[in-house]
């Protein structure tokens, strides 16, 4: 697969013509497709798009999809699944971890070339290979004649393929010296960091040349480097899957060769000072290392599985936090309403929103803006993320009996002005927290709620009365986290009249709106970081007296709409609007809150116009 066909007519091959250098031909030798009519029906690109791109084709008689992809129109990898789709068979965009090196030499670098093939992995007598014409009958049964095995076509675009032939084509490639020449410099592991015994005294150097310790490497500095938060090592039937987790989505890194499972797993495990022999019960680690010039926290956490053990490694990079209030994402309008809620003397301040939405973060950047020496700031959290000057941080320990809600109470005797509680789980941890804002304290936590009218309703379940609750609480903001568009492959599109609607931008058919086309950068997603997307509710008289009397959530939502704050999904709009993220990810992260919007989407539109 060169790049993609051709659609002029007169551009038909005879059927002697292998089909990946004209029209792509379905697996079953029948119909021939048009990949840019594929294209234009998977909403990649529109009509208009196809047909200029085509008059380009004629004049400058090149490969259809390639130009598309050299113009930033789409990535590499919407064409490969828009091909691997009209061909039904699987797509990939090679990477480092997915090729073995060492099955080059079954075919052998010069034949591999004159197919357009490279093995990625075999697994018992089977051979899955890349192929840039993997419909090619021919193909396929000269690389089953040269290595005697079963063979599995993956679809891969030509020029990606001779780039990792020509990678892999020196002498003595093999695994291990594969994985020294990808692990530029050594991971150190510094100290371990424990609550009870201190910084240890020993540094745990890696020794070098071994495969697997290098392979741990590899995963551990791309993962930092890429500001992932997390990794995930997991055992399937093929061998393993190494996967980390960028702007919220997780992404594969690579896939290790078969037999190397429980040793990358008893590697983690020796890092995280865990005990490698048990196999049947969960266990959690935690250590400091020094990776790309930088120390960087290490949270990990293993489970078996019916297929072996899964590890995952929350990566806590201090240069990733972003603790300025300004820095988050924040509309002028909801920054200056949260910071009224912050200047309060005493009361309760609740930030909610799902896993992974960056509570903690926005506490601590409310901390940091709190934070003085004339002011005693205690938090109770599970686990401590961050450490902060002038702020006293309690990590919670269910083993020894230290809970929140008796953490909050040993706080209350120790003289403090504002208190961050990590996470209100229980009804004992709320009637404390709450229990403290009424006595004169400060007091930030989490909850887990869709929204933030929401959060009166949740306390309420949780056995907070009504008239304390609307005495305590000075308001609440609900967030989630959009991925914002890459800079690099930012372009213009049409939006679909549902997706329109669904924002509440029915009259704004026809005008452009931004996303990322896709490109290296971004790893063809067209998205790279992520920004805030808030709602704040800031409690006025009204609202307390509702409140107080137990009026029901949708009726503290309409009242918030009345009084001029916009919703989660309107706040999101006017993000797209400004081009900082795309409409689809905007109705993505706030799809559990489509409910709350009906009926209040004038404000969105009135701030559009």
């Amino acid at each position: 697969m060169s790049g993609a066909e051709s659609h002029n007519p007169q551009d038909k091959k005879p059927d002697g013509v292998p089909p990946g250098q004209g029209m792509a031909r379905g697996t079953g030798g029948g119909k021939r497709v048009r990949v840019g009519d594929a294209l234009v029906a998977q909403g990649a690109i529109t009509r208009e798009q196809l047909d200029k791109a085509l008059k380009e084709q004629r004049t400058a008689g090149r490969m259809l999809g390639e130009m598309l992809v050299e113009q930033g129109v789409i990535s590499s990898a919407t064409l490969v699944r828009a091909l691997a789709q009209t061909l039904g068979v699987p797509g990939c965009i090679l990477r480092h971890g997915l090729v073995d090196p060492a099955l080059l030499k079954l075919i052998g670098p010069d034949e591999a070339i004159r197919l357009k093939v490279i093995p990625l992995f075999k697994v018992h007598d089977a051979l899955t290979v890349a192929m840039a014409e993997p419909q090619s009958l021919p193909t396929i049964d000269r690389v089953r004649q040269i290595t005697g095995l079963k063979v599995r076509p993956v679809l891969a675009i030509e020029s990606n393929i001779v780039e990792y032939i020509k990678k892999y084509s020196g002498e003595n490639v093999d695994i291990d010296a594969f994985l020294t020449q990808l692990a530029e410099q050594d991971v150190e592991v510094v100290e371990r960091e424990s609550v009870d015994e201190g910084p240890a005294a020993d540094i745990d150097k890696m020794v070098a040349g071994s495969p697997i310790i290098n392979l741990v490497n590899v995963a551990l500095l791309t993962a930092v480097k890429e500001k992932a938060s997390d990794i995930h090592i997991e055992p399937d039937k093929k061998g393993t899957r190494v996967r980390f987790r960028k702007d919220g989505v997780l992404r594969d890194l690579m896939r290790p060769p078969p037999g190397m499972h429980a040793a990358i797993v008893s590697r983690i495990k020796v890092i995280g000072k865990m005990d490698i022999a048990e196999k049947r019960l969960p266990q959690g680690g935690r250590v400091r290392i020094v990776a790309d010039g930088s120390e960087v926290d290490l949270r990990v956490s293993s489970m078996p599985t019916l297929l072996g053990e899964k590890i995952v490694v929350r990566i806590l990079d201090k240069r990733n936090l972003r603790v300025r209030l300004e820095d988050l994402g924040f509309r002028i309008e909801a920054m200056q309403a949260f910071k009224r809620i912050l200047e309060c003397e005493h009361g309760l301040a609740l930030v909610t929103g799902p896993t992974g939405s960056g509570k903690t973060t926005t506490l601590y950047s409310a901390l940091d803006l709190l934070r003085s020496s004339e002011s005693n700031i205690v938090t109770v959290e599970d686990p401590v993320e961050y450490q902060m000057d002038l702020v006293n941080q309690i990590q919670v320990s269910e083993q020894i009996g230290l809970s929140f809600a008796r953490a909050l109470r040993e706080i209350l005797r120790q003289d403090p002005d504002i208190i961050m509680v990590g996470e209100i789980r229980d009804q004992e941890t709320a009637r404390v927290a709450v229990q403290a804002a009424l006595t004169g304290h400060l007091v930030l936590a989490t909850l887990h709620t869709n929204d933030a009218p929401g959060s009166v309703a949740r306390l309420n379940d949780m056995g907070i009365e009504p008239y304390l609750l609307s005495s305590a609480i000075n308001g609440a903001v609900a967030q989630r986290l959009a991925r914002t568009i890459c800079t690099s492959c930012a372009t213009k599109y049409f939006p679909t009249e549902q997706v329109l609607e669904d924002a509440g931008l029915a009259e704004h058919a026809g005008r452009p709106f931004r996303k990322g086309a896709g490109c290296r950068q971004c790893h063809d997603s067209g998205f790279r970081g992520r920004c805030g997307v808030y709602e704040v509710m800031e409690i006025t008289p009204q609202l307390r007296r509702m409140i107080h009397h137990g009026s029901a959530t949708h009726e503290l939502r309409e009242q918030l709409g009345r009084s001029g704050a916009l919703t989660l999904r309107q706040e999101g709009v006017l993000l797209a609007l400004e081009g900082k993220t795309s409409l689809e990810e905007v109705l993505r992260v706030t799809q559990n809150d489509s409910e709350a919007d009906e009926g209040a989407q004038s404000g969105a539109r009135k701030e559009a116009a």
